[in-house]
């Protein structure tokens, strides 16, 4: 990355409302975008000499507001929304230089693996959201064991089949020494508005879309009922019980990341979604060329961890990650440090 001058930030950007959903005005921002354009002499995103990637995972309404499923406050109580300004000032400010954005979105249907309507105990009630993790022991002593009322929604009626494949799940989480299989509240769920992308994000990704002229690059994942999904670039078990194939990895996406000259991630949460995507990425770096761990910049300040006071808190782990990734050669950063330029 070489020095160059930052831009302004437009008018429209209201540091007020960013932990608040609202509709963007599409076609106001879209003629503003192009006045932007023409003033600060901001050119198609095509002829960047240098192909820089923004990649945002999953900064949406159920992740991002405080008043939403899984709300990541990190240890502040604040963070995706301090992360979510931060960002949104790093895009305008960096409009002419980032080619591309690329947003994942997270998404979900009621009836998957990590849903409480997925398992049951004997007293027929359903594990506690955010509060239950199932291990591997509980599946074989049959503390938990899969609701057999779901196995007609997502299994054609097969209940003993979706019974094996719990067991196998949460068998390949401890054999590889992934977290135990957490029972999250309902989130994310699609065609629901915390599915949306927090609409300052959104209204900043669209505002660069017009002026570079440059399509948004999404991204969806989390949609296979038998598996978890946090990272975009593979789900957490690809095989069921039978060695059959029940998911792949994201491999035409990672060849597009790949191939940017380089790539900025931010997003939510540190410790899950944005840890477990920069971690594949490293693995397919290093089964390529671990040189390219240099092109990868990680937003720390536009990251938070999951914490729930009193229940969990991943900082440290979230901590430990990013410290990996940059002695594997990526470079940590600060969104107010990073000047992108040709």
């Amino acid at each position: 990355m070489t020095a160059q001058t930052q831009l302004a930030i437009p008018d429209h950007f209201d540091t007020k409302k960013v932990d608040r959903f609202w509709r963007v005005p599409y076609q106001q921002r879209a003629a503003e975008a192009k006045q932007w354009a023409e003033k600060y002499s901001i050119q198609p995103a095509s002829l960047d000499k240098n192909q820089i990637c923004l990649l945002i995972i999953d900064a949406q309404n159920t992740f991002c507001l405080p008043e939403f499923e899984l709300f990541v406050g990190g240890r502040s109580g604040s963070g995706a929304v301090d992360d979510n300004l931060r960002l949104c000032e790093f895009i305008y400010r960096n409009l002419n230089a980032i080619t591309t954005i690329a947003p994942t979105m997270d998404t979900h249907t009621a009836m998957q693996i990590f849903h409480p309507i997925f398992w049951i105990n004997e007293a027929g009630e359903h594990p506690l959201p955010a509060a239950t993790s199932i291990t591997l022991e509980d599946v074989q002593q049959g503390i938990w064991k899969v609701n057999p009322a779901v196995a007609h929604s997502i299994a054609n009626g097969n209940y003993s089949a979706v019974q094996k494949h719990a067991l196998h799940y949460v068998q390949k989480l401890s054999d590889e020494g992934k977290y135990p299989l957490t029972i999250w509240p309902y989130h994310s769920m699609l065609g629901g508005i915390g599915h949306a992308l927090v609409s300052a994000v959104e209204e900043a990704i669209f505002f660069h879309s017009i002026a570079r002229n440059s399509q948004a690059l999404f991204e969806i994942k989390g949609g296979n009922p038998l598996t978890e999904n946090y990272s975009v670039l593979r789900p957490e078990v690809l095989d069921g019980p039978d060695g059959n194939s029940i998911a792949k990895k994201n491999a035409n996406f990672i060849d597009k990341l790949l191939d940017f000259d380089a790539v900025i991630i931010a997003g939510q949460a540190k410790s899950h979604c944005v840890a477990w995507t920069i971690d594949d990425l490293l693995t397919e770096i290093w089964a390529r060329d671990a040189n390219l761990a240099k092109k990868v910049y990680l937003l720390e300040d536009c990251t938070s961890p999951v914490v729930v006071p009193g229940v969990v808190d991943f900082t440290e782990q979230a901590d430990a990650a990013f410290q990996r990734f940059a002695a594997a050669g990526m470079n940590v950063v600060k969104s107010t440090q990073l000047i992108l330029g040709d």
